[in-house]
């Protein structure tokens, strides 16, 4: 929290750059693949939960990626503390890589696999007429070095059937309000948030996709009325009080998006 607007944001933007040879940039630090399937009928949606439940997991536990979630969204009520299932909601995936290699090849390589096009085979060969999904957006995110390597929480683990999560993305104006952004997570947003009992997943800056520049991250609680309690002790807790004022921090995020999602039955998260 004492560090300076520029070293924050220098910090920032030299840790944002992906390793290259010779370079330990990124360090342990884990990438993130983002999908949203978007999905228009139930019978599209039955023939992708299909794919990802039968051949695409399979085929990433294969290649050694794990803890990979899958997600639709909620329309949810905070008086109530209710959630139900949201309208047209994408299906969200998201998919942890060790390395920038292996990004690479599960995007190029996967559906090439015979196991995959076996396993798939209704879905890769639905026809034009009654497609699986409209379209797929994508988004490659590169971990906060305060949150090096995702953390799947206890009650995830356990499979408890009422855990929720809520996925964020902060867009920023500038560039450099983004690194500010993501300083502040780095330099004490984190710690607070987890000693709120928020549970984050993973906070991940944005190298490619839409919406550029923004960063990612999911919290969670075994349910939604914990959940929003988590939300309430974060807000008063005296260290995010302060932070919330220091002047390096100001206009850092111009629109926030929040999505609350709820895990599919084959979900490994």
């Amino acid at each position: 929290m004492k560090t300076t607007l520029p070293a924050s944001a220098a910090t920032a933007l030299t840790s944002g750059l992906p390793a290259t040879a010779g370079s330990a940039a990124t360090g342990d630090r884990e990438y993130y693949e983002l999908r949203a399937y978007r999905v228009k009928t139930a019978a599209a949606r039955a023939a992708l939960d299909g794919y990802l439940e039968k051949a695409f997991l399979p085929a990433l536990e294969k290649r050694g990626v794990r803890q990979v979630g899958v997600f639709t969204e909620l329309d949810i009520n905070r008086e109530t503390a209710t959630s139900s299932p949201k309208a047209d909601t994408p299906v969200w995936v998201l998919i942890p890589h060790a390395s920038f290699t292996s990004f690479v090849a599960v995007s190029a390589e996967l559906n090439k696999d015979p196991a995959v096009q076996q396993a798939a085979r209704d879905y890769l060969t639905l026809p034009k007429e009654s497609p699986a999904f409209d379209r797929i957006d994508s988004w490659l995110l590169l971990a906060f070095m305060g949150l090096p390597q995702m953390q799947v929480p206890e009650f995830s683990r356990n499979r408890v059937a009422t855990r929720l999560f809520e996925m964020r993305s902060y867009e920023s104006y500038s560039e450099l309000k983004a690194l500010a952004k993501m300083a502040m997570f780095d330099d004490g947003e984190i710690g607070v948030m987890q000693a709120a009992g928020m549970n984050p997943l993973f906070y991940g800056q944005a190298l490619a996709g839409r919406d550029l520049p923004h960063l990612t991250y999911i919290t969670g609680a075994e349910d939604l009325k914990t959940h929003l309690g988590n939300w309430k002790k974060f807000i008063a807790h005296p260290d995010w009080v302060k932070m919330k004022e220091l002047p390096q921090y100001a206009d850092t995020v111009s629109k926030n998006t929040p999505r609350f999602l709820a895990p599919t039955s084959y979900s490994q998260i």
